[in-house]
Order: structure tokens, then C-alpha cells, then sequence
């Protein structure tokens, strides 16, 4: 009886030891398949790395030499040959089929640690996954004491779902250093995230170095320093000083390139043309199809557009002259130059919102259109983007352009980037072009994250699991020209680096998810425990996230009486909500959300504070009575 009560205990404590392995296993984006077993291997004091000297094992080498010399302070050593190697690289000699260019095989057993792949880009990714198993200390930029540094034995078999996972950086907007752009990389290669869009160019700042047009970087690149709401600054003085922004040299470029390769992400230059192009007129206004364009400055953030008509037609022309010879020899001349810095193999060239009332008073444009049988509009700026379709290529490039390019008719053999929803990538596809998804409604990360009140505001909010609910391949669409989709950031309202990294993290895990992860596996609840666990790797590192996710969801309503009343939601499970109408800041000991909620006559404002349990979860937020009543009009 005694031998079988002692059975059953230790069966017990098996078992209850490999769930505790399962649950504290948290890797981002979710693995094809991972088996656990009961057991860890403890990292011994020196690490022996058993790999392949070669240079093109110098990006995986430098990883694991970098990362655990600065948070373990363990000294690691690389060896072709060695018994008893804490870590194994191995290269496969054969291909494996099931885990292609970028998937890779780990296996972390209680004698040592084996990471399988095809290429040294699957090694990375191990390597990746295997810091995740690893204490959120790992993440520290500088040695922590006190850690047990194991990991637990686990076999994963791992891949991705597509070949493109983007993310863009809106440098135009708000210029952001090298160094900058450097550690945004750097975040976004830790999720397995391997194409990095970086928008060089628009009304704001010409930010690239092109030694044929100078003027470019030193008019182009500065603008009036103004902060507040962007997009309703006031109009520019004469004599406020333009030094506010920057450009990178074409060295800095090389340099991130390089910085990125390393990391195993490409780079996809854009040049935001026909419009957008308000730094490019200002520094050479004969690019303009408007004799005032020589006035042009470059924008800071005033009004530019006015989005309440259709066209959303432009109040300075800020687009590039279609009829122009010069346009096209400029054209030439950048594209060529950009070609040169970038080996990816595609080029983007804007094409979105074109404002087209100042090609409407053009002379030159009318008769474009009659020399060449234009109907629209639309139809010029297809003229436009073909023409500039064979610049590209004959740079050895192939044209890449927002959703836009397809009005007018679509060049030959333009790739398209679907930003107004998925409708465009849908039509681009079923047409035959290479499409990569990166709708509004699910990845646009300049938009809000939580209330409006909590938020810079845009004209949209997106939450976290809306983002996480993105497929690039939506019904109707012919998936093989689906490349895969990426997740936009515009910094109009973004004004340094850590609001940057505020906005893309966590709806970036939920972009790596949607990208790399077997769609089938997708679950929201189970999703999220595992970001709460990389928002404590991320306080380590010492990188800002958006805790919005744990703001509530305000609905606000009117009674038959016309008393008015607001519902509260939360977008996780398992949290409660307090709150108060009488000024107060109210903790876990005030009136709990159990329904909807009837405003007091008098109040003027709601102030509601999430919990877990006893502990303090989300942050204060204060609600206006007022904002609920304009949201009910509306």
C-alpha cells in the first residue's frame, strides 16, 4: 500500500512538473510543433558552442557570444569538434524539406542543447527561440546575478508560415538616428520578423542622400520643430528656423544594411512618388507641375490636404509633374543611386494618396493626356507609374507600389502592397501580380490602442486583438501570389524612439503570430499569457510597450428616460474593473463593474482602474461625461 502511495506521488509530481515546463514555455511567434518533457539542462559556467567555422556563421556566432556574455557573463568558446558541447549548431548536410530556408529543429535535452537547420537564417531563429526558453533576465543589458540559467527539455520543429514579415518604420515623419533604427531591427529580428520597410521620403523630410541632387538632404531634410497635434500646427513663419530633422548618409545606409543582413532581415527601400513628394519640390521645384512651386517649403506638420472632399485634393502641390522630362531624368538618377545601397530585390515607390487638383490646372498634364489618350486622372498617374516601372527595373529592381497603382490600370509586373483594407491585394493577385498584405483594419500601428482620452489621437483605433485576428491570405484571393504581410507604423504622432516602441509592441508579437505561425494554432487567450510574459522581457531590456490592452472598452448609451449610460468591457479575460463618478481615484475597495452603469445627473467625469485579483493592473483612466455624450450623437 505504502509502495503504491509512493507511485502515485512521484507519477503526480511528474506530472505536475511537466506542466509547469508547458506553461512556462512562452515563445513568440507560436512554434509549429513543441513536445515537452520533464527535466531541464542547467547551462554550465562555460559555454562550449559546438559549430561550424565558417564567415557565414559570423551573424549566429556573434548572437550567442553577445547575448550571454551580457546578461550571463558566461564566457562562451566555439569549437568545430567537441565532446559534451553545451550547444550544438549543426548545418544540415541534405536539405530537410519540412523546415525549408528558415525553419530549424531544436531539441534541449538534460545533457545539452541541439539546434538543426538548413541555413545559417534557422540557426538564428533557433537561437532565438532558445533565449525565450531561457529566465526573462537573458534580456538584461547588463550581467544578473542569482539566475539559474536552464532551460527546459523540450523538441520543436519549427518554420514559417510565409516569406514575407514586415515591418515599417516612417522616418519622414520624425527622423530617427541610425542608431535608432539600428535597435528597431534588432527588436523586430528577436520575433522572427525578416523584412524591414523603411519609408525614406515624404512631405516632411527627404531622409536619403543622393549625391546627384544635393539639395535633397540639405533643403529637403529640415523643417520648423513644432509639437502638439500633428496636422494642425499653425502655418509656418518666414523667419523660424528649419533645423529641425536629419538625413542619413549613404555611408548610415550601408551601414543599417549591413546591420541588417546580419540579422537576417532585408531592407525594402521607399520613395514615396507621385505624391507626398512635398520635400523632393521644395528642394528642386521644377519637379513641379505648378510655376509657384519655387514658395514650396517643406511641410511641418500643417494642414497639406483637405481629407472632407473626394479626392482629398491638395492645398500646396505636393506631387511630382507626370508631364515632365525632368521628373523622369530625376527619377533615373535617385533610383539608380538607391539601387546601389539596397541589394533586396524589390524597390517601393509610394503611389498612394496622389492628389490630383493641381495636375488639373496643368497645361503640360492636358496635353499629356491628349498625346497619350488619358481619359482620367487615375489613367496619368498609371502612365506615371509604368514609365517609372522600367526605370525600376532597369535598375535590376522590381517595383513595388501601394494599392493606388492599380487605378488607372497596373503595370506589367508591379508588386502591390494593400493598405486600404485587402480589397486591393485581391484584385492584384487575382490578376496575376505578387501581392503583400498589410491592411489598415489589422496592422496599422499609428493607430490607437485604447480609448481615444489614453491616446494621441488618430482617426482610428486598433487593439491588440483585432491586430492578432490579421490572415494575409483572406477569402477570394489567389494565395500563391500572396508573399505574406507586414505591420505599417506612420509617426505624424509619434515623436522619438520609445513612443515608437510603444506603438509597434506587443501588435508586433500579434504581427509575428499572423505571419509565421501555422494558422491553426492561432488563439487569442493563449496568445496573450504569453505577452504578459515578454512584457516582463521587455522591462528588462528595458524596451517600451503599450500596457493599453489592459484599458477597458467604453460603450456608452441612452435610456428610454434619456439618462445616459455606459457599458464596460475588457478586452482580456480575468480582469475587474472599479470605478467612481465623484472625482476620486478609485482602487480595488470602490463599486465593481458587474453592468451598466446609469451616469449620475451631476457627474462630470468617470474614472475606471482594471484589476487581477488584488493587484493593480491596468492604468487610471479618466473618462469625460461629456466625450460619452458627443459619442452618442455621433
Amino acid at each position: 500500500m505504502k509502495k503504491l502511495s509512493l507511485l502515485a506521488f512521484f507519477c503526480f509530481t511528474g506530472l505536475l512538473v511537466s506542466g509547469q515546463t508547458k506553461n512556462s514555455i512562452a515563445i513568440i511567434p507560436e512554434p509549429v510543433k513543441i513536445t515537452t518533457h520533464t527535466g531541464q539542462y542547467v547551462l554550465p559556467k562555460t559555454l562550449i558552442v559546438q559549430a561550424p567555422l565558417k564567415p557565414e556563421m559570423t551573424p549566429v556566432l556573434d548572437l550567442i557570444k553577445n547575448k550571454f556574455s551580457t546578461s550571463t557573463g558566461k564566457i562562451v568558446r566555439i569549437k568545430t569538434a567537441a565532446s559534451g558541447a553545451a550547444i550544438k549548431l549543426v548545418l544540415n548536410q541534405t536539405a530537410d524539406n519540412v523546415i525549408g530556408k528558415e525553419g530549424y529543429y531544436l531539441s534541449a535535452k538534460t545533457k545539452g542543447i541541439t539546434i538543426r537547420a538548413n541555413t545559417e537564417a534557422g540557426l538564428y531563429y533557433g537561437l532565438q527561440t532558445l533565449f525565450q526558453l531561457l529566465p526573462k533576465e537573458i534580456e538584461s543589458p547588463e550581467i544578473v546575478e542569482g539566475v539559474q540559467w536552464a532551460v527546459p527539455v523540450v523538441d520543436i520543429t519549427d518554420y514559417p508560415r510565409f516569406e514575407w514579415r514586415g515591418l515599417m518604420l516612417d522616418v519622414s515623419r520624425h527622423f530617427f538616428t541610425k542608431k535608432e533604427v539600428m535597435s528597431y531591427i534588432d527588436n523586430m529580428a528577436k520575433y522572427k520578423l525578416n523584412l524591414f520597410h523603411w519609408h525614406l521620403t515624404d512631405d516632411e523630410g527627404w531622409r536619403i542622400e543622393i549625391k546627384s541632387y544635393p539639395k535633397l538632404t540639405t533643403v529637403g531634410a529640415y523643417n520648423v520643430k513644432r509639437e502638439g497635434e500633428f496636422g494642425n500646427f499653425m502655418p509656418i513663419k518666414p523667419d523660424e528656423p528649419r533645423n529641425y530633422g536629419g538625413f542619413y548618409t549613404q555611408d548610415d545606409i550601408r551601414e543599417v544594411v549591413k546591420y541588417a543582413q546580419d540579422r537576417f532581415v532585408n531592407i525594402l527601400p521607399e520613395v514615396d512618388v507621385p505624391g507626398h513628394s512635398l520635400a523632393a519640390v521644395a528642394s528642386y521645384p521644377e519637379l513641379s507641375a505648378t510655376p509657384s512651386a519655387d514658395k514650396y517649403s517643406v511641410r511641418s506638420g500643417e494642414r497639406i490636404m483637405d481629407w472632407s472632399k473626394p479626392g482629398h485634393p491638395a492645398l500646396v502641390d505636393n506631387t511630382l509633374n507626370p508631364a515632365g522630362d525632368f521628373t523622369y531624368e530625376f527619377l533615373d538618377k535617385v533610383t539608380g543611386e538607391i539601387a546601389q545601397l539596397f541589394p533586396f530585390g524589390y524597390m517601393h515607390l509610394g503611389g498612394d494618396e496622389c492628389a490630383k487638383n493641381f495636375w488639373q490646372q496643368s497645361k503640360a498634364v492636358s496635353d499629356l493626356m491628349a498625346r497619350e489618350n488619358l481619359k482620367t486622372y487615375e489613367e496619368v498617374q498609371s502612365y506615371f507609374e509604368k514609365r517609372l516601372e522600367k526605370i525600376v527595373e532597369s535598375k535590376g529592381k522590381k517595383f513595388m507600389g501601394w494599392d493606388e497603382i492599380l487605378e488607372g490600370g497596373i503595370g506589367p509586373n508591379a508588386a502591390v502592397m494593400s493598405w486600404r483594407g485587402i480589397k486591393g491585394g485581391i484584385e492584384a493577385a487575382n490578376l496575376g501580380h505578387e501581392v503583400v498584405m498589410s491592411p489598415t483594419t489589422f496592422v496599422y500601428l499609428d493607430y490607437m490602442q485604447s480609448d481615444r482620452v489614453m491616446e494621441p489621437h488618430v482617426y482610428a483605433t486598433l487593439r491588440l486583438s483585432k491586430t492578432y485576428e490579421f490572415d494575409p491570405v483572406p477569402q477570394g484571393i489567389d494565395a500563391k501570389f500572396v508573399k505574406g504581410g507586414q505591420a505599417n507604423l506612420w509617426t505624424e504622432q509619434v515623436y522619438n524612439i520609445r513612443q515608437a516602441e510603444y506603438m509597434t509592441w506587443p501588435r508586433a508579437f500579434a504581427l509575428a503570430e499572423c505571419v509565421w505561425s501555422p494558422a491553426a494554432k492561432k488563439n487569442f487567450n493563449t496568445f496573450f499569457g504569453k505577452v504578459e510574459k515578454h512584457f516582463a522581457r521587455f522591462d528588462e531590456a528595458e524596451i517600451k510597450y503599450a500596457p493599453s490592452v489592459y484599458d477597458p472598452i467604453f460603450t456608452p448609451g441612452i435610456k428610454p428616460d434619456s439618462s445616459l449610460t455606459v457599458s464596460l468591457a475588457t478586452e482580456v479575460p480575468g480582469l475587474d474593473i472599479y470605478y467612481s463618478f465623484d472625482n476620486s481615484y478609485p482602487d480595488r475597495f470602490y463599486p465593481k463593474y458587474t453592468g451598466i452603469l446609469t451616469v449620475p445627473i451631476d457627474a462630470t467625469q468617470l474614472r475606471v482602474i482594471t484589476y487581477r485579483g488584488k493587484k493593480p493592473i491596468g492604468r487610471m483612466v479618466t473618462m469625460p461625461i461629456d466625450e460619452l455624450k458627443n459619442r452618442v450623437k455621433k
